[in-house]
């Protein structure tokens, strides 16, 4: 391989990018304007959404004579709508999941809730002979609606249980923590944007790839470029590298805009760094569905329309779109998906980089990225460069 030759090409890349314009602003520009407009337009907003929750729940109150309050109140929260309880039976374990986005919301039922609840029945009008305790509530730092909507939920369910369905005080000798990972309600909505907006504002450049490189082949380069020693793999090489160059400064772009309008991830620099190496495999993903648009398009005008068939799924099913339904399904089969489940678990929920979850993530997303780029380069080569 001609090393030489595979640099100077890249550099071509890269400079052709500064001398035109419009492929200057999508790729470079457009990120910003991106991050500034919505965080500036999001920064302040939140919103709640509906109450569709897998709760986990550990119940430590199993050896007391008056165990059945917590299996009252196990009844009432399995009861609702849109609630999956989940059983645990040990903390470190409910807390792990949480960590990873497993689960929406995590119950303590303490040692003595029972006793609690039996104390305030023996004599509800004398306080100072109650026994009290705390329900421990942890919800997912990363999801605005379950840490707006659970814990109303959760304090509803102890009423019910303590007084029926008509409950209506709330003087109880038994009270809810204040949910620990909660500081995510006082978030705004731009917060639980910004992880998709890493993937969003690279996507764009599938319509790059497509028009380079049919504007190269339709101006005759590509046929120039076969008359000298410059090798056909040699040329695809210069162009992954050239466009994940572009890739780095983007997230640069991003993060810088992000931090510059009070955007504070809940990490250091290992997750920062983990960023970036999930979003450099994304760009493989970007630059193979690229070249099989432009493989497919007889102009560059055409490459265009052709590559939002690959942009506008990922850009819909899997940044920061609420999704719910059928769409969440097929969200599961974009890449761009877990780019933000995995943004979200480190600058969110504030997991660290040892988290199981994101690795999965990240190598999902290099798997996919491969396979794509080499049926990109494949079809390309074959059929692309005529």
């Amino acid at each position: 391989m001609g090393l030489r030759r595979v640099t100077a090409l890249t550099k071509k890349n890269v400079k052709m990018f500064t001398r035109q314009p419009a492929v200057l602003f999508l790729l470079l520009l457009f990120p910003i304007i991106v991050t500034a407009t919505f965080g500036l337009a999001f920064g302040g907003m939140g919103e709640g959404g509906v109450t569709n929750f897998d709760v986990g729940l550990l119940n430590l109150d199993t050896a007391t004579t008056d165990a059945q309050w917590a299996g009252n109140f196990e009844g009432n929260l399995t009861e609702l709508d849109g609630i999956t309880v989940l059983h645990y039976e040990a903390n470190e374990t409910g807390q792990a999941e949480l960590l990873q986005g497993n689960l929406d919301a995590f119950i303590v039922i303490p040692e003595g809730f029972g006793d609690s609840c039996t104390s305030y029945w023996n004599s509800p009008f004398n306080g100072s002979s109650w026994t009290n305790t705390t329900v421990e509530l942890y919800v997912d730092s990363g999801s605005m609606i379950a840490s707006s909507a659970v814990p109303p939920l959760v304090q509803q369910i102890i009423l019910t249980t303590m007084f029926g369905s008509e409950a209506t005080t709330l003087d109880l000798p038994v009270d809810m923590g204040s949910p620990s990972m909660v500081e995510a309600s006082t978030f705004s909505q731009w917060d639980f944007m910004a992880p998709g907006i890493f993937a969003f504002a690279s996507i764009f450049m599938i319509m790059i790839v497509a028009q380079s490189l049919t504007m190269e082949r339709d101006g005759g380069l590509l046929k120039r470029l076969g008359t000298t020693p410059l090798k056909s793999h040699e040329f695809m090489l210069s162009q992954v590298i050239a466009y994940m160059v572009i890739a780095v400064i983007q997230v640069l772009l991003v993060f810088t805009t992000s931090y510059a309008i009070g955007y504070r991830p809940a990490t250091d620099v290992s997750g920062l760094a983990f960023a970036f190496a999930i979003l450099l495999a994304f760009s493989l993903v970007n630059v193979g569905f690229g070249l099989i648009a432009a493989t497919i398009s007889k102009s560059a005008e055409i490459a265009s329309g052709v590559s939002f068939i690959f942009i506008m799924p990922q850009m819909f099913l899997g940044t920061f779109m609420p999704l719910g339904g059928g769409a969440e399904i097929v969200g599961q089969f974009m890449p761009s998906n877990y780019v933000t489940n995995a943004l979200t678990t480190i600058f969110l929920r504030g997991a660290p980089v040892s988290t199981l979850s994101i690795w999965i993530d990240l190598a999902l997303v290099f798997a996919i990225g491969m396979v794509v780029l080499l049926v990109g380069i494949v079809l390309f080569r074959r059929y692309g460069t005529r």
